[in-house]
């Protein structure tokens, strides 16, 4: 293999496909990135067997093959090396040269023949979804992804496409949140377990304005986002029937603005930053939200106007899982809506946006 390609470029490519590769994998193969140098373009892959990404850079290729080089050895030295073009040549004992300017390296690389495939994914039938939409979609829900290992299923969200309708769902035992959105192009309904690691990987690529290409398989998923794809195995079981963990009723209904809210359960929140429950207390009346926090550290107490439509409520919450439900909500003015004190509560933005979070409360004790 012989290639001439830019140095930015190249450095930026492989930046993208190490997000697939697992640093704790004890087989060393894994550890590499795969070069194929063919048709005037240099494709990099890296996969650690649950997900693979493969990006794209366009390369003066002079001779075409294949090789297999140490991703984070490859990466530093192609950081390192001069805004320039850099030459990439190996030899028949699987040895890479590297050329940039006065810069001259040679590295141990290992045959492509052992390196795994990835799975391949029926390319024709793909949803297009907006990159701007997924992004926020992924942003409002995969923060409260489980981190339990030991329910693998909630580590991942669901992925739902009913009548054009998509949903992203994410849950993990103590708040659930729910993106919805309409999407033109249907091609069938669609119900997989997308891992929450991919859809972060797939989050931090998105951010031009063309759309995201979606499909499935029954073991596999695909997106491509401009000259990248990932694909990623889906999590098997059966996800939990979230739309049943929704009440239907509510005895108390507010309407606040966010921004205030958000400030105001930061600072009420500040005491109790490193205990482990995070506690606040909410008291509803006619008007007011007061917000009250009282620990070892001290006390404190925060008032928020707000709009009330039924029952006067004393209920608690973790903090912290209240303001990332806050924080990923954009809408200036949201609704709140109770049930009793050990009920969940329903958060949801004020505008046509159909995002949902349900919290669960914290029951009341005399100290807080």
């Amino acid at each position: 293999m012989k290639i001439i390609c830019n140095q930015k470029f190249l450095a930026n490519k492989i930046g993208i496909s190490q997000k697939a590769i697992n640093g704790k994998t004890t087989l060393e193969l894994l550890k590499g990135i795969l070069l194929s140098a063919k048709d005037e373009q240099l494709k990099l892959t890296g996969y650690d067997l649950e997900i693979g990404i493969e990006a794209y850079t366009q390369a003066e290729v002079i001779e075409e093959g294949e090789i297999v080089v140490n991703a984070r050895l490859f990466g530093d030295i192609i950081r390192k090396l001069p805004d320039s073009f850099v030459e990439i040549e190996t030899d028949a004992e699987n040895n890479v040269y590297i050329n940039c300017l006065n810069s001259r390296f040679k590295i141990k690389g290992d045959s492509a023949k052992e390196y795994p495939r990835l799975p391949e994914v029926n390319e024709e039938d793909l949803y297009n979804i907006p990159q701007e939409l997924l992004k926020n979609m992924i942003k409002q829900t995969v923060f409260a992804i489980s981190q339990d290992q030991t329910k693998p299923i909630l580590m991942g969200e669901l992925l739902e496409i009913v009548d054009g309708d998509i949903s992203l769902v994410a849950i993990d035992g103590y708040r659930l949140a729910v993106r919805s959105c309409k999407i033109n192009n249907i091609i069938n309904n669609a119900k997989v377990i997308i891992p929450g690691k991919t859809l972060n990987d797939v989050n931090s690529l998105l951010s031009s304005e063309e759309d995201v290409k979606v499909g499935f398989d029954e073991k596999n998923a695909i997106f491509i986002i401009n000259d990248t794809k990932i694909i990623t195995r889906l999590l098997e079981g059966d996800f939990i029937d979230y739309k049943k963990l929704l009440p239907r009723e509510y005895n108390s209904k507010v309407k606040l603005k966010t921004k205030e809210l958000l400030n105001s359960i930061e600072r009420a929140s500040l005491l109790s930053q490193s205990e482990k429950n995070n506690l606040i207390k909410l008291s509803i009346r006619d008007n007011v939200m007061a917000i009250t926090s009282n620990t070892d550290k001290g006390n404190v107490y925060e008032e928020v106007s707000l709009e009330l439509t039924g029952e006067y409520l004393d209920i608690a919450f973790n903090s912290r899982y209240f303001l990332e439900g806050l924080k990923n909500i954009d809408s200036e003015e949201i609704f709140i809506e109770f049930t009793t004190n050990i009920n969940p509560c329903i958060i949801r933005p004020a505008d046509d946006v159909k995002y949902t979070y349900l919290l669960l409360p914290v029951r009341i004790s005399s100290n807080i």
